[in-house]
Order: structure tokens, then C-alpha cells, then sequence
């Protein structure tokens, strides 16, 4: 009776963690979307000439050190897509430490998948 309790606590544990990720997650990317968003307001400007934004993570991360809006709010919008995809990997690990092999399987199929569809998404 003691393991199902040791389980129960750890996996309450796990719960808690993939929770605060996600939030912390999604308040993050609303405040980097927020400040990119201020920022244009104020510049008036989105830091790219005519409808143009950035779509590479250099473009990005490039645009960031020269305070340009779009990539600001690009960069929000990276982080919160980055967020679910951490809650995988942290699923990956605890069903790991747990040995439980059948969900590390699915898991890593889905963290696979996820990281083909960024793979495929980045190509023009």
C-alpha cells in the first residue's frame, strides 16, 4: 500500500510541475507578445519594411537585439508554441523515470511527429 501511495504523491508531484510549466509558458509568451506589441505602438513601426516579418529563428532572435516589434511578437508567439512541446518532454521524462515503456513509446512518437512537423513547417 505504501508504493501506491509513493506513486500517487510523485505523480501529483508531476502534475504540479506540467501545470506551472504551462502557465508560466503562456504568461511568459503573453508578455513578450505585450512588450512587442507596445513597442509598435509607440515606434509606429514594425521594424520590416512594407507586410514583411520575420519567419527564421535567426531572422528572429536578429531582430530582437534591434528592438524590432514583429520579431518581439514573433518570438512570444515561438515560446508559446515551445510550451506544449516542453509539457511532451517533460511527460517523456517522468514516464522514463517511472519505466513505464509502453507511454515513453507514444510519448517519444509524439515528441517525434511534433518535431517533423516544425522540420517540414520551416522549409519554403
Amino acid at each position: 500500500m505504501t508504493d501506491k501511495s509513493t506513486t500517487d504523491e510523485e505523480m501529483h508531484r508531476v502534475e504540479a510541475v506540467v501545470s506551472s510549466l504551462l502557465r508560466i509558458g503562456v504568461m511568459l509568451s503573453a508578455a513578450i507578445i505585450l512588450v512587442g506589441l507596445l513597442l509598435l505602438m509607440f515606434t509606429g513601426t514594425s521594424g520590416y519594411p512594407g507586410t514583411t516579418y520575420p519567419t527564421s529563428l535567426t531572422a528572429i532572435f536578429s531582430g530582437i537585439g534591434e528592438f524590432k516589434p514583429y520579431a518581439i511578437i514573433m518570438f512570444g508567439l515561438f515560446c508559446l508554441i515551445l510550451t506544449p512541446v516542453l509539457r511532451v518532454v517533460v511527460s517523456l521524462v517522468t514516464f522514463l523515470k517511472e519505466k513505464d515503456y509502453l507511454y515513453v513509446g507514444i510519448t517519444a512518437i509524439v515528441l517525434i511527429i511534433l518535431v517533423i512537423s516544425f522540420l517540414i513547417g520551416t522549409t519554403e
